[in-house]
């Protein structure tokens, strides 16, 4: 009956929506449909946007198509850009990041027949970075204290370096005691110190 296009045209819209909803009360048959219609670029344009972002939103409530459907979306470089402008998001991402980073490490150590070399070498960039930190500082105290003679530092300043001097010695006793025993734990007071508080 609804097949004849004059009879269709003569039916009311609400009439039509009344009977699509009725013929669409079938769960099969509604997303069998839903999937049709959304293949439509005119249809979909006529959708209200709030109705677009929820549908979107429950369509995606499953992990894999969530996860699936934002590759996808950032992939397009104005859509990640805008993606990345909220601080939440922003923090996600990066969160994820480091725990993908922090999986794939712990993956390599576990599987890889490279990971004892790779260990190795990480000890000896830590141990040249420790060297290299030291070196630093001395220098750049070496360039630095010259330049403070025959100038009177006000109190203020006098105890800024204090309190610096004093967090560079707790610091220096902390490394002395890492490379003597192997333990790195900060106490509480060193944690304080090294925080500046």
């Amino acid at each position: 009956m609804l097949r004849r296009p004059t009879v269709v045209a003569q039916v009311r819209k609400e009439d039509k929506v009344r009977a699509v909803g009725e013929l669409t009360r079938d769960e099969g048959v509604a997303a069998t449909v839903t999937g049709d219609l959304l293949r439509r670029p005119a249809v979909v344009a006529q959708v209200k946007q709030a109705d677009r972002v929820r549908v979107v939103e429950e369509l995606t409530l499953d992990e894999q198509v969530a996860a699936e459907v934002t590759t996808g979306l950032l992939r397009r470089p104005d859509v990640a850009f805008k993606a990345m402008s909220d601080d939440t998001a922003r923090h996600q991402v990066n969160h994820a990041q480091v725990e993908r980073g922090r999986q794939a490490r712990e993956h390599f150590e576990d599987t890889s027949p490279a990971a004892e070399t790779v260990r190795n070498i990480d000890r000896s960039v830590e141990f040249l970075d420790l060297v290299t930190a030291c070196h630093a500082f001395v220098a750049a105290s070496g360039r630095v204290v010259p330049g403070l003679r025959d100038r009177q530092l006000s109190n203020d300043e006098k105890v800024l370096v204090h309190e610096n001097v004093a967090r560079v010695r707790a610091t220096l006793d902390w490394i002395e005691i890492a490379v003597d025993t192997g333990k790195v734990d900060v106490d509480g007071e060193l944690a304080r110190l090294l925080q500046g508080e």
